[in-house]
């Protein structure tokens, strides 16, 4: 995979996608930027939880089940000192439908600790926790 970024201004870049979608970063004004676009870090945030998503909509399709809902709470936790690399990072999935617990968990198990690219690329630990039908679970 190979991309190219062009700088815009200040802290601001655009770029493209090689599935020809534009991304725009810039940095917050506190930070020279001017608050155009995304920040780096919220992108990788974004990218962990896309990747996951897709992986556990996958395999549940596999399994022959469709939730009627599924969104995701995302946190990281960065370290104080630079390269302020994300340490730790949650997700927590609410899955809606008829949907047996323990299949969705293998399909969460499956994405964190084997499919997922994303995730496997950083040094964070990834936390993951999951509800079914608003039914709160403890974390995996």
């Amino acid at each position: 995979m190979k991309i190219s970024l062009d700088w815009n201004s200040k802290m601001a870049f655009s770029g493209t996608t090689p599935s020809g979608h534009e991304i725009k970063m810039d940095a917050a004004e506190a930070d020279g930027g001017s608050n155009s676009g995304a920040r780096p870090t919220e992108l990788l945030l974004n990218a962990v939880a896309g990747c996951t998503g897709i992986d556990i909509i996958s395999i549940l399709t596999k399994m022959r089940l469709s939730p009627t809902k599924f969104y995701m709470d995302v946190e990281g936790q960065r370290a104080d000192d630079h390269p302020k690399k994300f340490t730790e990072i949650h997700i927590h999935y609410s899955l809606e439908g008829d949907l047996p617990e323990e299949k969705v968990v293998r399909a969460i198990q499956l994405s964190v600790d084997k499919y997922c690219s994303v995730a496997h690329s950083l040094s964070a630990t990834i936390h993951a926790s999951y509800s079914i039908n608003g039914m709160e679970t403890k974390g995996m």
